[in-house]
C-alpha cells in the first residue's frame, strides 16, 4: 500500500515556468508547448489545484497543485464522449453531481517507467476541472445538486484527499 502524501490546501499564485517545469507524466518538449490559462485572470483565492482544458486541443486536460513542498503537474487526456443512458454522474474529486455530459474520463500516463511503457489512471471529474468554484457555489451545475451541509474547508479537504489518491496512483511507477 503507498502512503498517501497531503496536499497543502492553499495554491499561491503560479507563473508559466514553475507550472510549466512541474510536469510529471509528459516530456520537457510537451510542457514547453502545452497552452496555459490566462494566470492573470485567475482568483487564486478560489483555487484549491489549477485545472484546465487546452483550447486549442479539446482533449488535453492539466492539473497542477503543491504536493509535499514541491509543486506537481500532471497532464490528462479526456476521452471521446459517447451517448449514455446515464443522466448525471459525480466527479471523483469533488463530489459534484453534474449532467453525464459534464463530466468526463481523464486518463493520466502514469510517471516513469511505467508511463513510458502506456500505463495509465483514469478518474471521472467535472468537464472543465473547476472543481474549486463548485465547491464555493460560484458555479453552479446544470443539474439539481442535493445540498453538501458540511463546511467549506471540510469539502475542500474531502476535494484534495480525492485528488491526493489520484496522484499516488499516477505516481506510482508500478513498471515490472
Amino acid at each position: 500500500m503507498v502512503a498517501r502524501e497531503r496536499i497543502i490546501t492553499t495554491v499561491r499564485p503560479l507563473d508559466e515556468n514553475r507550472i510549466r517545469g512541474s510536469f510529471i507524466n509528459c516530456s520537457k518538449g510537451e510542457a514547453r508547448r502545452l497552452t496555459l490559462p490566462r494566470l492573470t485572470e485567475i482568483d487564486w483565492s478560489e483555487v484549491d489545484f489549477l485545472g484546465w482544458r487546452d483550447p486549442k486541443a479539446a482533449h488535453n486536460a492539466y492539473l497542477v497543485t503543491p504536493r509535499g513542498g514541491e509543486v506537481i503537474g500532471v497532464a490528462l487526456r479526456a476521452a471521446e464522449k459517447h451517448r449514455s443512458a446515464v443522466k448525471q454522474s459525480m466527479c471523483a474529486f469533488c463530489g459534484t453531481i453534474h449532467a453525464a455530459t459534464d463530466v468526463t474520463l481523464f486518463a493520466a500516463r502514469r510517471a516513469g517507467a511505467a508511463g513510458r511503457l502506456g500505463n495509465t489512471v483514469g478518474t471521472y471529474a467535472c468537464a472543465d476541472l473547476a472543481c474549486g468554484l463548485y465547491l464555493r457555489g460560484k458555479r453552479r451545475p446544470a443539474v439539481h445538486n442535493p445540498v453538501d451541509r458540511a463546511p467549506l474547508e471540510q469539502r475542500i479537504e474531502r476535494t484534495l484527499d480525492n485528488l491526493a489518491r489520484f496522484l499516488d496512483e499516477v505516481t506510482t511507477d508500478n513498471a515490472r
